[in-house]
């Protein structure tokens, strides 16, 4: 298959896996060897806040009501900042098409907090070894669209899910995944 990224994998509503039932993930990299995003609509109770210990000089009053999101099991104790400003990011990430930048990097994460930037902090991360993703797409596990900021930061955590399938035109009841009979 080829190279997916970045987009949004989409859950099939038939998955019934427990960390995966009816998620979206930010797909950046996907390639021969694997493939890794975080999951984006799983907000935590925590606040942004409340999870940064950062001892620099960092005011972080503009994101007292920033949720923090559960971003996959791989990993659960370490975050991925996720921004519609990629320049703020430095070469500490990936700057995706489409006005988004992904990085997992501290510097990157400071820099983005200093530009006051919108961002989305996922604790964990999805990861896929090699064919691993590719299979699970031909099984019918995922559906994939465009990886769209403003999915991503202006559309509510719970309703990411039925809004990136309405992208395809579907809904949840309208999506029977089979897996693919070759």
């Amino acid at each position: 298959m080829s190279n997916l990224a970045p987009s949004l994998l989409i859950a099939s509503p038939q998955m019934r896996n427990p960390f995966f039932e009816r998620t979206v993930v930010l797909l950046w990299h996907h390639d021969e060897d694997g493939a890794i995003g975080v999951v984006v609509n799983r907000t935590l109770e925590q606040r942004l806040p409340d999870v940064l210990d950062l001892d620099e000089d960092v005011d972080l009053s503009v994101y007292q009501d920033t949720p923090v999101v559960w971003g996959g099991p791989v990993e659960t104790t370490m975050g991925t900042v996720v921004t519609t400003e990629p320049s703020t990011i430095g070469e500490d990430g990936w700057q995706l098409p489409r006005g988004l930048g992904v990085t997992r990097s501290h510097d990157g994460l400071i820099q983005v907090v200093r530009a006051r930037a919108p961002l989305m902090l996922c604790l964990g991360y999805a990861g896929w070894g090699a064919g691993q993703l590719d299979r699970e797409i031909e099984e019918g596990g995922w559906l994939f669209t465009d990886a769209d900021p403003f999915l991503l930061f202006q559309t509510p955590s719970e309703e990411r899910y039925e809004r990136a399938l309405a992208t395809l035109g579907l809904t949840p009841s309208t999506v029977w995944m089979q897996p693919i009979d070759e």
